[in-house]
């Protein structure tokens, strides 16, 4: 059974006090932690690993060496019920098993081969052509610029067309992608529901995914959806069947959104940390060979994804605490980042730190598929703003956060740049 919380006398969401102390609420949906969570991690890590919110009704685990173990026991930890909040509390949630993200072995690992050699090694290696040719044109247009924005004007555009192009989406409906994607994620303070924008928003994406299938079997390319309209999947009985277009529309807006929303969040964590630490700055402008490591430790420092859903099939022990069958679970990767269990000052911001395990980009079965595709779009994107400016100004008071369900980031960052 849920057991009560230890008290806490920090600088957090309360829900009541006992004489001095506070009784500490871990809110995900809150302002406070959208804007900074960082304080209220340390005190889950310390206090209560195993931590139970009553009013939304989930457990989280925070430490690195558990939210590790957690994803690698999928059968414990199921992906079948829903990635947020909102879904995993709905016994009649119409996503389930709607995409390969919200699909348990063994139908996720049939799935998963049909788009997983897209994103192997040598596959990548090809692709960086095509990615730095996106991220000059899209810088392009700010050479010459005093001041601009590099998540509005940069880092938000140039990812969907990179994930876009891969998919086989037209040119001129790429933007739209985008714009889809951020409604369906965007999420209203301490409101875990999908707003109504954002549910028009996942029907008008699927609807496009789906009727771009249609087109692709009359019409086939050289591009991911084609592929999937082509292929066939055996069944638990031995069945071959190809896709459905409701199938494909599944795996094009997961890999659309996944694609573009982790990219544009760790492209603007990592120019504000870079400002933020202009010795570490210094360090991969002058040595290029560190910038691999570099975007290591972004996502390490800053996760742009900071939790990911699961639901408990069995009980499990944690800390003396346990986890009853039937809950949802957050496996809080932005605070096992953090944990001084696991790295030594890890509140610091260091480009040599020594990352044995990366966990920014999820980890176990459910680890993102594009996670090489992001790695490389982010190691340019960095090279490519150094080339042009060595030496640039934040605007603080400009930083904007977005209000997402588990994507954390700007999505404004003014600078100012010399002449």
């Amino acid at each position: 059974m849920p057991v009560d919380q230890p008290a806490y006398p920090g600088r957090c969401s309360t829900v009541g006090r006992v004489g001095t102390l506070a009784l500490v609420e871990f809110n995900p949906f809150s302002i406070e932690f959208y804007d900074d969570p960082y304080d209220m991690y340390r005190w889950l890590r310390d206090e209560a690993p195993a931590y139970f919110n009553r009013e939304y009704g989930f457990w989280a685990l925070s430490r690195f060496a558990d939210v590790v173990a957690a994803h690698r026991d999928w059968k414990t930890f199921s992906n079948e019920h829903g990635l947020t909040i909102d879904q995993l509390t709905d016994p009649s949630n119409p996503m389930k098993k709607s995409s390969i993200i919200m699909m348990d072995p063994p139908d996720h690992d049939r799935m998963r081969k049909l788009v997983s050699r897209v994103f192997t090694p040598r596959a990548i290696g090809a692709l960086e052509p095509m990615v730095r040719d996106v991220i000059t044109a899209h810088l392009a247009p700010l050479e010459g610029e005093r001041e601009f924005d590099l998540v509005a004007d940069f880092s938000a555009p140039f990812p969907v067309e990179i994930i876009s192009q891969i998919l086989g989406v037209p040119k001129d409906d790429r933007q739209q992608i985008r714009h889809w994607t951020d409604a369906m994620l965007h999420r209203e303070a301490d409101n875990p529901a999908t707003t109504q924008a954002g549910m028009k928003a996942g029907l008008n994406q699927t609807l496009y995914f789906m009727e771009l299938a249609k087109e692709r079997r009359d019409h086939p390319a050289d591009d991911m959806i084609t592929r999937l309209t082509e292929v066939e999947v055996e069944d638990d009985d031995g069945k071959l069947n190809k896709l459905t277009d409701a199938e494909i529309a599944g795996f094009g807006v997961l890999i659309a959104a996944a694609g573009s929303e982790t990219v544009t969040k760790q492209v603007g964590n990592g120019v504000v940390l870079f400002a933020r630490n202009p010795g570490e700055w210094k360090k991969v402008r002058d040595d290029r060979s560190k910038m691999v490591n570099a975007v290591e430790e972004v996502l390490r420092y800053w996760a742009p994804s900071q939790y990911q859903g699961r639901f408990s099939h069995e009980a499990s022990t944690w800390h003396g605490v346990e986890i009853p069958a039937g809950m949802p679970v957050l496996l809080l990767t932005g605070a096992a980042n953090r944990d001084e269990r696991e790295y030594k000052d890890p509140d610091t911001f260091d480009v040599d730190r020594d990352i044995s395990l990366g966990i920014g980009l999820g980890h176990g079965i459910h680890a993102c598929l594009g996670a090489a595709v992001a790695r490389l779009e982010s190691r340019v994107a960095f090279e490519e703003i150094a080339n042009r400016w060595p030496e640039y100004e934040i605007d603080e008071a400009g930083l904007q956060r977005v209000h997402m369900s588990n994507v954390a980031g700007f999505s404004n960052v003014p600078v100012a740049v010399a002449a």
